[in-house]
């Protein structure tokens, strides 16, 4: 009899510490906003603007239940009991590194290059050591099915229209008709390569795969999921650190949740990219 290490992970006691620590910091996070009269959260870093924190959980838990419907994916893979560790340390030292200096930054461009060297620059050094010391840990292969292949399309338009096609929908921005078309699509462009692809990638596809297989699913998407939260804190507070850090973990950290499983159950990346790029660009598009 095989172990299912996608759900269960190497360490599954562990894992079920994360899990219950994680979800109860989502869980004190949404009672402090209640308690404290802070339940409108704000849903864009260009403005001030507020949204019921449940009008954003509803669209990620139908997604969830949706993505129930297709099997998982294959487990990841590993040669020897050291090499997951190699590679996941540093990629969560260097996520919580990228939450801890944000706020510390005054701004663009040293966000950009910030986000470029944690992201993107630490990962490379990371895995151009491991390929140096072999047996290299190896995620399972995306399943090659159609159910796999195509299977996300239903939660993620699910979410799509209950997320901007229902009350629930964040209002409109009119940014978009305050520029030129040029300007509009070099703006979203830039803004989905910085952010949509380079956080899915490093967030969901290296971090979260690679606790998958030492924590378990859940224990590695709800670690994920705070982590990427938590560095929203720089971009989205008000100057309150215990309500700014309830705040994104009640969205981006529930939304997180929502990607998270995605990327679990099908190993595809248009649906994170799909989903994440809606979120940045939807407000503005259905503004012009």
């Amino acid at each position: 009899m095989t172990t299912d290490v996608s759900t269960a992970g190497r360490h599954p006691r562990a894992g079920r510490v994360v899990l219950l620590v994680g979800l109860g910091l989502i869980a004190v996070a949404a009672l402090l906003l209640v308690l404290t009269g802070n339940t409108g959260i704000r849903y864009s870093a260009d403005h001030d603007g507020t949204v019921p924190m449940w009008s954003r959980w509803i669209p990620a838990l139908a997604g969830i239940a949706l993505i129930r419907l297709i099997p998982p994916a294959p487990d990841p893979r590993w040669p020897d009991p050291v090499a997951p560790y190699r590679e996941a340390a540093p990629l969560l030292l260097a996520g919580i590194a990228f939450a801890a200096v944000m706020p510390l930054l005054g701004g663009e461009p040293a966000y950009t290059v910030v986000k470029l060297a944690l992201l993107l620059g630490v990962p490379l050094v990371v895995f151009l050591a491991a390929r140096r010391r072999p047996p290299r840990w190896q995620p399972g292969p995306a399943p090659a099915d159609a159910a796999h292949r195509w299977g996300p399309a239903l939660p993620v338009a699910v979410w799509l229209v209950l997320s901007y096609a229902t009350p629930l929908a964040v209002p409109a921005s009119d940014w978009g008709r305050t520029v030129t078309p040029v300007e509009l699509a070099a703006t979203l462009l830039v803004a989905f390569a910085v952010n949509a692809l380079l956080e899915e990638v490093f967030y969901r596809r290296w971090l979260q795969t690679r606790w998958e297989s030492l924590l378990g699913r859940w224990p590695a998407i709800v670690l994920a999921s705070l982590v990427w939260a938590a560095w929203h804190v720089a971009i989205q507070g008000s100057g309150r650190p215990a309500v700014d850090l309830a705040s994104v973990i009640v969205n981006q950290g529930v939304a997180g949740l929502f990607l998270g499983y995605l990327w679990s159950r099908y190993r595809r990346m248009w649906p994170l990219l799909v989903v994440h790029g809606a979120v940045n660009a939807m407000p503005v598009l259905l503004g012009l």
